[in-house]
């Protein structure tokens, strides 16, 4: 159902830089799952299943038996937390709108943020959406099932509730065995023109970092969806590559494993990318500025400025993500290196923030990625984490405020005497 979770090897260093004062922080955050094996298809079967979730409802397993249920529920107006090859997804029945409306309050997701729904296949494309162009076909003929989504001209009678209010709709076709049962049920006595779809973003807290195994969904929802699939770890790790084609030529909104470069070599037309001054670019899942944020700040940075950092940040707790090589000075828990594969970096990256911010860091350094075009989804997901937490402006001093005062009236004085 996954590949075999090839998680960053978690090193010790030599002097602890861990106060005591820290112990707090570090009981509060164990909320947040470890890093956990893709192979087990339940967390009970990892043996790393964090004590906290275990006031909460077992995930249920992704088994025949499990997907009837949840097919079950979703049909009768349920929100149920399932894998992707990318993330876990929260999903709804994306026809019922009492069922979408608890996504976003489950969430806590504003309405105004549009989700992405989940089809059957690509014969469903034209229940949902219109003035679908050629390239956007040839790219579904490629890499649908699979991280791709696109952004289409909606169909009349399309929920607003799904599209934020605009005129687009997001759609994909995901390559996992799990959504793919739920939408064959969810499929039963279809007469050719009824829409079906699951509408889901991911399975967190909204602006938080995406779940990749149903611990995490458990750790960051509780007992909110009326039921966790456990399916394993995502075998992609970050989300889908959203391609806009509502407005004629397409746009990369969102990065991921499917490359700009890749798109171009498929359809011979480069995709633009987004420009923040385009106010007529459609608002797409995780698309805002901060986002993926884990609780602690989070800096990325290349390698020589983060030992620096070490020195600099006394008094707080650091964490490291590093690649190929272990960092020097930090606890044991508190760094992990990762191989420097982009698709190996990617498939890990939220698990690996995960349990650094478990581990109660105060700031996660990150060590800058390669910026090959391979790496766009990883750097983006760690620029907008980044993002969430900005740096404060340095603090003027009282006499420095009133020696600028007077500097700027004594100018003033000058020109217009």
């Amino acid at each position: 159902m996954s590949e075999q979770n090839e998680q960053g090897t978690t090193a010790a260093g030599g002097d602890a830089l861990v106060e005591q004062d820290h112990a707090a922080k570090a009981a509060e955050a164990a909320e947040a799952p470890p890093v956990t094996p893709a192979t087990p298809a339940t967390p009970a079967a990892t043996g790393v299943v964090p004590v906290a979730v275990e006031k909460y409802r077992p995930a249920v397993v992704a088994d025949a038996d499990g997907i009837a249920q949840a097919a079950q529920l979703l049909m009768q107006g349920g929100v149920v937390a399932f894998p992707t090859e990318t993330v876990y997804g929260l999903g709804a029945d994306a026809a019922n709108a009492e069922a979408v409306a608890r996504i976003f309050k489950i969430k806590k997701r504003p309405q105004t943020h549009p989700l992405i729904v989940h089809i059957p296949d690509a014969s469903h494309l034209e229940r949902w959406a219109v003035d679908i162009p050629d390239t956007a076909r040839r790219l579904v003929g490629r890499y649908w099932p699979g991280p791709l989504t696109l952004v289409l001209r909606r169909a009349e009678g399309v929920s607003d509730l799904l599209t934020g209010g605009q005129d687009t709709i997001a759609l994909r076709v995901a390559a996992h065995p799990v959504p793919e049962a739920l939408l064959k049920a969810m499929s039963e006595g279809d007469d050719g023109q009824r829409r079906i779809g699951i509408a889901a973003p991911s399975a967190n807290r909204f602006g938080r970092i995406s779940p990749t195994t149903a611990a995490h969904v458990i750790a960051d929802l509780g007992n909110d969806a009326d039921l966790v699939l456990d399916g394993g770890a995502c075998e992609v790790g970050i989300e889908s590559t959203i391609v806009d084609f509502s407005r004629g030529e397409p746009v990369v909104l969102r990065p991921g494993r499917i490359s700009a470069q890749d798109i171009a070599a498929l359809i011979g037309v480069e995709p633009g990318v987004p420009d923040a001054a385009d106010v007529t670019a459609p608002r797409v899942s995780g698309s805002l500025a901060a986002h993926y944020a884990p609780r602690a700040k989070l800096r990325m940075m290349k390698r020589t400025a983060m030992i620096d950092a070490l020195s600099t940040h006394k008094g707080q707790r650091i964490a490291a993500l590093a690649l190929e090589v272990n960092m020097p000075r930090l606890a044991p828990g508190l760094v992990v290196v990762v191989p420097a594969v982009a698709s190996r970096y990617a498939h890990t990256l939220y698990a690996n923030l995960r349990a650094l911010d478990a581990a109660g860091a105060d700031i996660i350094l990150v060590e800058t990625p390669p910026g090959s075009p391979a790496w766009a989804g990883v750097h983006d997901r760690l620029s907008r984490a980044a993002a969430a937490t900005p740096d404060k402006p340095p603090k003027v001093e009282k006499a420095e405020k009133i020696e600028q005062v007077e500097r700027v009236e004594k100018v003033d004085e000058v020109e217009n005497p």
